[in-house]
């Protein structure tokens, strides 16, 4: 066994490693004058025990080997520190309630996780929540509350939730893919890729560009058709979903084309950022013409490959659709039905679990040649915010250089943020969507980055 302190003027810090057996042998052979010591440190945490129903707790094995403990120690702990080291540091086990491997982000991760979900889960509207973590490498998940009120049906590992506009850095980074394998130029004329002439899609003489679209700079409309737009003004409406289901219906590519001879660009272009998930799906379509596929198996065989994801969709199978959780718009105490999908589906419409998320954080964190492509700025707005591959590109004196995009749809949104400076993505989704869902998402993740950033150098 090894143990390491750190002195402080008046405490003693113990990170120790705990044998349960040695702990158990020294838990039995401590005399009385030694267990009413210890006893004025347990029993405030434990609550009052007899001497035998302490050292019991104790060796009964209420702990688990090989796990560690950090609390701050009086000073006079330190005279009995020789004798009692060992069964010191089971009962910081067991009062810590540590996980098994010991490290800082075991202990200091899923607690942050945690209060997260807590501070999530204190809003009004909102009683589900699923957040994950990949940091330095470890991986951590945690679900809490119910997807439907009062039924006690939380999230779990198998849970397909929408992800909403989290789709566009999947097709980013297809984009940036082709671009590094020299199939496509962010240069490129989106009209080299059309079915028919566009004249509209400029201004000025200059054509929208790939670069242009991913960047949100191209001038395009939000949605088509465009009437989406006007649905979309009043969100937090109850008809909304109803409304969006009807203006979808039976909505596919060749009346995306017609309404796209609508358009109207004003440039000028690549200067003025303005968010359109329809010039996202002209990206689904240009990528479909450089590989000749359709854009759902590009992008599942892409993450298959470079992720190991199996488990993340466009169009769901019927034995899957169980598994969609639920979800509830705005102030609306009754579930509403799913995002209808768009006509490729790039903008807004994967579906995936948390388990899956976490290989896509990996993924993000890694040193992939597609990743570090997507991640380029390619526009500068303001000192701290750029875009690159539909990634919002954020700089703060805490988080450094980091890549974040919300999701959101009438029943669910959820924030992604990759975080190189800590070696740490974090992802969280609710199953609820409203005008003040993101702002409540972004408290709860705020005591996260604290401590993380806390953490530094432990």
């Amino acid at each position: 066994m090894a143990s390491f302190f750190e002195m402080g003027p008046t405490a003693l810090r113990l990170d120790y490693a705990a044998n349960l057996l040695d702990l158990q042998e020294t838990a039995h052979e401590l005399g009385d004058d030694e267990w009413s010591r210890i006893e004025a440190v347990l029993s405030p945490r434990t609550g009052p025990r007899s001497k035998r129903g302490n050292r019991d707790f104790i060796s009964r094995g209420w702990f688990r080997p090989g796990g560690c403990a950090r609390l701050i120690v009086p000073l006079w702990m330190m005279r009995l520190m020789n004798k009692l080291s060992v069964a010191i540091a089971g009962m910081m086990l067991v009062l810590a309630a540590c996980k098994t491997t010991g490290s800082v982000a075991d202990r200091d991760i899923p607690a942050a996780m945690n209060q997260a979900a807590t501070i999530l889960l204190q809003s009004r509207l909102l009683h589900a929540t699923s957040i994950a973590v990949v940091y330095r490498g470890e991986e951590f998940i945690l679900h809490r509350g119910e997807l439907e009120t009062g039924k006690s049906n939380p999230p779990d590992d198998t849970t397909l939730y929408e992800i909403g506009s989290v789709s566009k850095t999947f097709a980013g980074l297809l984009l940036a893919n082709a671009v590094r394998e020299g199939k496509a130029t962010l240069d490129d004329p989106i009209q080299k890729y059309l079915p028919s002439a566009y004249p509209n899609l400029q201004s000025d003489g200059e054509p929208i560009r790939l670069r242009h679209l991913v960047t949100h700079t191209s001038g395009m409309p939000g949605m088509l058709p465009l009437q989406v737009n006007e649905v979309l003004r009043d969100f937090t409406a109850h008809d909304t979903p109803a409304k969006l289901n009807a203006a979808y219906a039976d909505y596919g590519q060749p009346r995306f084309w017609e309404d796209l001879h609508t358009v109207s660009i004003k440039g000028p272009l690549g200067k003025d950022y303005a968010y359109s998930s329809a010039g996202t799906e002209l990206v689904a379509h240009a990528l479909e013409k450089i590989h000749g596929a359709p854009y759902e198996s590009l992008l599942a065989e892409f993450l298959a490959r470079e992720a190991g994801m199996h488990d993340t969709w466009l169009h769901l199978r019927a034995q899957d659709t169980s598994r969609l959780a639920p979800g509830y718009h705005s102030d609306n105490p009754v579930g509403t039905t799913p995002m209808p999908l768009l006509p490729w589906g790039a903008a807004g419409a994967v579906k995936t679990t948390m388990p899956e998320i976490v290989k896509y954080l990996r993924l993000q964190l890694s040193n992939h040649p597609t990743v570090t492509e997507s991640h380029k700025p390619l526009v500068r707005f303001a000192e701290d915010f750029s875009i690159g591959y539909f990634w919002n590109i954020g700089q703060s004196s805490q988080l450094g250089t980091h890549y974040v995009h919300h999701g959101g749809v009438p029943r669910a949104q959820c924030y992604l943020y990759i975080v190189p400076k800590y070696q740490l993505g974090v992802f969280i989704i609710t199953n609820q969507s409203g005008d003040a869902t993101a702002n409540a998402m972004e408290d709860a993740l705020a005591p996260l980055f604290d401590r993380v950033e806390s953490m530094q150098g432990r």
